[in-house]
């Protein structure tokens, strides 16, 4: 019989490394089930956090590893394999873990009971927030630091990051406007062809006449390189409106080259995706954000044109194609994981009524409707092969499934089936305002800052539950879901 051997290498909590040479020849053939799958591989893990903690056993009784180095790794090997979470956890950023730069108590203390000794999380979790100045990377940097885990940029979710599966404009000629490093953040998401504000008003330094000390002094030969833009995006909101405000237009008016006059009746214009941020951000003083600068947009080409701006896509809270992504996020971590159990359930926990809640309960609706429609379906098919009719046409209910299929082509199917939303008072909601009267009235008679494709619905501002703060909504789906985490 062939032996062989295997050095393990155990780092332990306190920085102690123990080689041991364990003899495996009786379990040789157990590597043969890589080239399996299904229960093989199931089998093939069980193993190995037996074997495992049969090894840290061995090395207590041996003397080379006290008690308290050896549980927490013997609990995890354990916990890895018997106990898989069917659930996944969406949190917001700004009032949920941090105030501005300020990370919140509770935070910290949230967060110790999703990862193991070995800061590995138990179950998945994607940040999702509607900042999009910066690159994935830089905000799981700040993350970790503010959590005392290791974040991966992989578990970031920007309000641009659905920009990544609209491939069909990665190769094309995309004109990006916002702040901070947009060539690395559209180059991040895939785009190979960018050009943004600044390099569109060198090109045609005479089309940005507000400010007159921008002027040019001598006149300019014209750039015949300058390829046709084939796309907007809108990353978040500029520096100089007046700049982005006017080249954007000028773009779409001459649909793409700005070599061109203006055509002022046009059927269609460019495709333009962009960020629908809310209109103000909420500080001591509401201030503008992003949503203020597409008000701006949309009733300046309204003015010009008689007709209205459309858009191709909006993302970010509380669009439902950012939890699309965002619920994509949460299937592709727990693969990674080896985690087998379906995610059936997602939960949001935000601070913002209007962005977080609104967002996490639109996206419920949908996951529930999409429940009912493939129900429905399944019953009408089995009643047309039975002979005994339905209640629908499968024709029509195909084609109301396709509706679905732009974006589950890139994305595969959700596998969630509910998204359940968790208020915080830590942020933008006050626990402590007035309460009217009549509460419906009330909502309903609220101004609504969302963008003007959205319809405003009131029963999408309830939260299913209000906690205190982030570590009581955790603490709270624990209980829900019956998850036991390994560090308490």
């Amino acid at each position: 019989m062939l032996y062989y051997s295997l050095q393990c290498r155990l780092e332990v909590r306190v920085g102690l490394s123990v080689s041991v040479w364990v003899c495996l020849g009786p379990f040789a053939s157990v590597w043969v089930c890589l080239g399996l799958s299904g229960s093989a591989w199931v089998c093939l893990g069980l193993f190995g956090s037996v074997w495992a903690v049969w090894v840290c056993l061995g090395l207590f009784a041996f003397g080379c590893a006290d008690q308290d180095q050896i549980l927490p790794f013997c609990c995890d090997a354990m916990h890895e394999w018997f106990i898989q979470p069917g659930f996944g956890l969406l949190f917001d950023i700004d009032g949920v873990l941090v105030r501005g730069k300020t990370p919140i108590p509770a935070a910290k203390k949230a967060f110790q009971k999703l990862v193991d000794s070995r800061g590995q999380f138990l179950v998945p979790v994607v940040f999702v927030t509607n900042a999009g100045n910066c690159l994935r990377q830089k905000k799981a940097d700040q993350l970790s630091q503010i959590l005392g885990v290791p974040i991966s940029q992989d578990q970031v979710m920007l309000s641009h990051s659905p920009l990544r599966m609209f491939t069909k404009y990665h190769e094309k000629c995309v004109l990006v406007s916002g702040q901070g490093p947009v060539l690395d953040i559209a180059n991040n998401l895939g785009f190979q062809n960018v050009v943004s504000i600044d390099m569109l008003r060198e090109y045609f330094p005479l089309l940005d006449m507000v400010d007159h000390n921008r002027r040019p002094k001598l006149p300019s030969s014209p750039i015949v390189n300058l390829p046709i833009v084939q796309a907007v995006i809108l990353f978040g909101e500029p520096i100089r409106w007046e700049t982005n405000l006017q080249l954007i237009i000028d773009v779409l008016l001459t649909n793409g080259s700005l070599g061109n006059a203006h055509e002022m009746r046009h059927s269609s214009h460019l495709p333009l995706l962009s960020h629908c941020q809310s209109l103000c951000v909420c500080v001591c003083l509401r201030r503008f954000g992003h949503g203020m600068f597409l008000v701006c947009l949309e009733n300046i080409y309204r003015k010009i044109t008689g007709q209205e701006l459309k858009y191709e896509a909006l993302m970010g809270k509380p669009s439902e194609l950012t939890y699309h992504f965002a619920e994509y996020l949460i299937r592709e971590q727990a693969a990674e994981r080896g985690w087998r159990t379906p995610i059936r359930t997602l939960y949001a926990i935000g601070d913002n009524l209007m962005t977080d809640i609104y967002g996490a309960n639109l996206y419920n609706r949908y996951l529930e409707e999409r429940v009912r429609t493939r129900q429905t379906a399944a019953q009408v098919v089995q009643a047309t092969v039975e002979g005994t009719g339905g209640g629908g046409s499968p024709k029509a209910l195909l084609q109301d499934q396709d509706m679905e299929t732009a974006l589950e082509s890139e994305l595969a199917s959700p596998s969630a089936t509910s998204c359940k939303s968790l208020l915080v008072c830590t942020g933008v909601y006050n626990p402590h305002s007035e309460v009217p009267a009549d509460a419906s009235h009330s909502i309903t008679e609220t101004v609504f800052h969302g963008h003007r494709d959205f319809r405003f619905d009131p029963a999408l501002m309830e939260p299913g539950h209000i906690v205190e703060d982030v570590h009581n909504a955790v603490e709270l789906i624990c209980q829900q879901e019956n998850f036991v985490s390994t560090r308490h």
